[in-house]
Order: structure tokens, then C-alpha cells, then sequence
């Protein structure tokens, strides 16, 4: 089956802008977009488990600097 294709419009400014982060002159733009896509996608995958690690913590965090025991050190 033969790849199905469309046509997209751009600015020429986007256009240059491609042009300009080719990892080789050759490059398709399909090629390059598909991987600043698969970029995008690890990287908003890491944000979303850094939230979830960050969020994890806050709590033993809390545990950990909100006592009482600290605060009779604090006062000694």
C-alpha cells in the first residue's frame, strides 16, 4: 500500500527554520518533522513522570521538615 501523503501550508519563515536544523542537506521535511514530533513526545513523556516523581515526594518531603521534632530542635 502506497504511503498516503497531503499537503500542508506553512510560513516561509517555518519553512527556513527547517531547512536551517536539517541533520543533512537531503532530509525531507517528513523525515525531520517526524522526528521533532518523537522528540516532543519523550520529552513531554519525561515532564509527565518528572510531575508524578515531584508530586510523590512532596509528601515524604513533608513528613521529613514538617515534625515536631525538628521544631523542639529549632527552639533548643
Amino acid at each position: 500500500m502506497a504511503d498516503d501523503f497531503t499537503t500542508i501550508q506553512l510560513e516561509k519563515s517555518i519553512v527556513n527554520s527547517l531547512k536551517e536544523v536539517r541533520e543533512y542537506p537531503k532530509q525531507s521535511y517528513n523525515d525531520l518533522i517526524k522526528k521533532m514530533v518523537d522528540i516532543f513526545r519523550n520529552t513531554k513523556m519525561n515532564n509527565q513522570y518528572d510531575e508524578f516523581l515531584h508530586k510523590i515526594q512532596q509528601q515524604k518531603m513533608k513528613e521529613l521538615w514538617d515534625n515536631k521534632r525538628d521544631e523542639e530542635w529549632e527552639n533548643a
